[in-house]
Formats: structure tokens, C-alpha cells, sequence
């Protein structure tokens, strides 16, 4: 008989204990996923796996290991147990390796009210092919499309449980739908491809596949004619759909891992401004049918809406146990794990203030500079904070569009250009990170 996945995690509970783990936790992950791609009007792959994983991780004192499996038999369980407590008798101490106390575990969490699970069927494949089927028509339908290199569907249902020898026991289960599409215009050194896709938790949320290629054909055939920019100085607006990675460096430099390490760019600026006084960051784990949404974190401890940044001015770190512990605070509730993994810190769902005005007005004030679509590579020096990546869009001349540019590089130093940002109030509000297009004055563009 299959057992789910809480039994799981019990069963690798009692197995540690009884091989002389003097703490253990346990997570286990049932999953199943579909996805079809389509090329050329006709099924080019479909792929269904459905499988459960689980993970292990036993602590000795200051010492620790983990192992995982995606085989849940009782004899395996006890290997892996065993297996465990002997590599963390070997592995070197940590005095800040351990279990949540008691009182600080998440109880009462309402699941219903997040609604991280869709209640309806499994889509049968043939819906998935159908839908990427009408991507990629809409996608060919646009006039100056040559061809859709990929149109895709997919959908996926996990169930996630956790539990811990401190007396944590919890789950959940978590749904996504999504469909995208790939467009390339023109020929031969000429063509250029652009994409456009969506991802939902609830099927009846995600928009209709024919949107999705109608914009993913209408931004490749806009893209024709794309020539370098000239090298200088120019304000660069980053649309919304790549803006948040922008606040992704942000993220990453107050994560708490780095910052213990040393090796952040913020490391020294707790309570101090980082972005313009009138934009702050929230985190929100509780929105509802969100996918960074959660009613606890991957060591038991209840999440919570919070700042990260409160009208400009960096207010916390992003923690997990082991990070608050090495810096003297407290856990924010940040913690994520693989089976294979020990956890680390880890943002939830954010969103960035938003400007009073559109990315066309923003457009129009900047006068000549880039309209920043599509970003590739990065070098981000870590201690620093420099920034310098590859990007395509459009040049701005007059306030307008004036052709679409590629095969250029954007620099500058995070730490100012973080200060710099003008939000517009375009962001879509379904998203994990809400970011709206973003305005930077003065980055260093490097053409022709």
C-alpha cells in the first residue's frame, strides 16, 4: 500500500532514532507532471513522470548530514538512516546547526485561505497539446513570423510534507498550470525570436493560449531591423518583464548567507537607504493562489508579511536558522530545502512600490536612452555590487520608439543605480515578484 507523504517523513523519523540520530527532520515530496510541445501544427514530445523523493537530514551535536531517495521501502528508509548518523559522526562541527525550539513552530495555519492547490482534474494531455497547438497558430497567424520554435503546456501537482523530532509536522499541496510560446521573424543573420508565456496555480486564472502566441509573433516581428546602439551614457528603462531581476540583486545581497560569509555588497548596510525614500519591499507569504506563497518554512516556522525595505532604508536580512545564528538574530522564517539539501534562506512572494506614472510616460521624460526588454548573461561581482549585462529592446529617440536595438552591453553599480530607480505602475499583481518597469538614469551602454 502507498503511503503519502506524511507517513514518510514519520517512518524517517522513527528509522533516525533508532540508529542513534540524537535530532533528525525529514521531507518528502509526491509529485506528478505532464508537459507537450508542439512544432509545425503537430505533437513533437510529451513527457508524464510521477514519482516521490524524500530526504533525510540527522543531527549529531554540532555535526550533520543528509541523504535522500525516491525509494520510500521500510528497508531503504533504515539504510538511509543509518547511512546518515555515520556521516554525520565524521562531518566537522557547526555550532549553529539545529532544530527550531519548540516555541517557535508554526501552529493553526489556514491552507484553505492560500489556496495553493487547484481542486480541479488533472488536464488530459490531449487539453495541454490543444493549447499549445493554439499558441503557436496565433503565434504563425501574425504577419512577419517565419517560424515558432517552441509552443509548450504543462501542469504539475506536488504534495510537500515536513516534520522534525522537535514535534513539527506539516504540509501542503501545490498545483501549476502553464503555456508558452516562442516566435522567430525573419531569415537567415536577419531572424529574431521573442517569447511570451504564463504560469498560474489555478487553471482558471492562466490567460488563453491564443494571447500568449499572438504576443509572443507580435514581439519577435518588432524586434526586425534590430541594429547596435551607440556607446554613452543613457538612461535605461527596464520593462516589467525583466525588472524584477533587478530587485533579484537586491535579494540576493541582503540574503543572510552571503552576508555572514562577508560576501555582499550590503553587508555593511543594514538601516541604511538603498532605495529611493519613497519605494519600500514587502514580502508576503499568505497571498492567496500565488506560487511563492507558504504557510511555514522549510524548518517549521510560521511566515510572515514583512519589509525588507521601508521607504527606502534596508530594515532586515533574509534568514534561515543557521544564518540568524551566526549573526546573533532571529530566524525570518526564510528557510528552503531540497531533499538533497540543507536549508538556506530564501524570498517568498515580494512587491516593489509603485511609480504614479506608465511606462509610456516614463518613455516619453527620458527623451533618447533604451527601452530594455530582454536581458542575457550577467557579471555581477558580489562584494561590489558592479553590474554589467547583455541586452536587447529599443532605442528611444524624442520619447518614442525609434528601432530595436541588440548586441549591447548595460553597466553601472548597483548600489547607485538601486537608488536611482523611477517604478512605473505597470506591474501585474498575479505575480510572485510585483515589479513595474523601472527607470535608471545615467547607466554606461556600451554598441557600436
Amino acid at each position: 500500500m502507498t503511503r503519502t507523504p506524511e507517513e514518510i517523513c514519520h517512518a524517517l523519523l522513527d528509522a533516525a532514532r533508532s540508529a542513534g540520530a540524537e535530532a533528525a527532520d525529514a521531507i518528502a515530496i509526491d509529485g506528478t507532471s505532464l508537459s507537450v510541445d508542439v512544432r509545425g501544427g503537430a505533437l513533437e514530445h510529451a513527457e508524464r513522470s510521477e514519482g516521490t523523493d524524500l530526504g533525510l537530514r540527522v543531527l549529531m551535536g554540532g555535526r550533520s548530514a543528509i541523504v535522500s531517495s525516491s525509494d520510500a521501502r521500510d528497508e531503504t528508509l533504515r539504510a538511509m538512516a543509518e547511512r546518515a548518523v555515520a556521516m554525520a559522526r565524521e562531518a566537522p562541527e557547526d555550532p549553529h546547526v539545529g532544530l527550531a525550539d519548540a516555541a517557535q513552530l508554526a501552529r493553526d495555519w489556514d491552507l484553505g485561505a492560500l489556496e495553493l492547490a487547484d481542486p480541479g482534474p488533472e488536464p488530459e494531455a490531449e487539453a495541454l497539446r490543444d493549447a499549445a497547438l493554439e499558441a503557436e497558430a496565433a503565434a504563425l497567424a501574425v504577419e512577419g513570423v517565419r517560424q515558432v520554435s517552441d509552443a509548450a503546456a504543462s501542469y504539475g501537482r506536488h504534495a510537500v510534507h515536513l516534520a522534525a523530532t522537535n514535534g513539527f509536522s506539516g504540509g501542503y499541496a501545490r498545483t501549476g498550470r502553464s503555456v508558452s510560446c516562442v516566435a522567430i521573424s525573419g531569415e537567415g543573420t536577419g531572424m529574431e525570436r521573442d517569447y511570451d508565456g504564463d504560469s498560474r496555480t489555478w487553471a482558471a486564472d492562466l490567460r488563453d493560449p491564443a494571447d500568449v502566441g499572438r504576443t509572443a509573433g507580435e514581439r519577435a516581428v518588432a524586434m526586425q531591423g534590430a541594429r547596435r546602439p551607440k556607446t554613452g551614457t543613457y538612461p535605461a528603462l527596464f520593462d516589467e518583464r525583466i525588472s524584477s531581476s533587478l530587485i533579484g540583486h537586491l535579494l540576493a545581497a541582503a540574503n543572510g548567507a552571503s552576508v555572514a560569509r562577508g560576501s555582499s555588497w550590503l553587508k555593511d548596510a543594514l538601516g541604511e537607504q538603498v532605495l529611493p525614500e519613497a519605494l519600500s519591499l514587502i514580502e508576503d507569504p499568505h497571498r492567496p493562489r500565488i506560487a511563492g506563497s507558504r504557510p511555514f518554512d522549510a524548518e517549521g516556522l510560521p511566515t510572515r508579511r514583512r519589509a525588507l525595505v521601508e521607504n527606502g532604508v534596508l530594515t532586515g536580512w533574509t534568514l534561515d536558522l543557521s544564518s540568524a545564528r551566526k549573526m546573533g538574530m532571529e530566524s525570518t522564517a526564510n528557510a528552503a530545502r531540497s531533499v538533497s539539501g540543507p536549508p538556506s534562506p530564501s524570498n517568498w512572494n515580494l512587491a516593489l512600490t509603485q511609480g504614479e506614472k506608465s511606462r509610456e510616460e516614463l518613455m516619453a521624460e527620458m527623451g533618447t536612452g533604451l527601452l530594455v526588454t530582454s536581458m542575457i548573461g550577467s557579471t555581477i561581482n558580489p562584494n561590489t555590487g558592479d553590474y554589467s549585462r547583455g541586452a536587447s529592446g529599443f532605442w528611444i529617440e524624442k520619447g518614442e520608439i525609434a528601432y530595436p536595438v541588440n548586441e549591447c552591453t548595460i553597466a553601472g553599480n548597483l548600489r547607485d543605480m538601486l537608488l536611482r530607480m523611477i517604478p512605473a505602475n505597470d506591474a501585474r499583481n498575479y505575480l510572485s515578484r510585483v515589479v513595474p518597469s523601472i527607470l535608471i538614469e545615467g547607466m554606461t551602454l556600451a554598441g557600436s
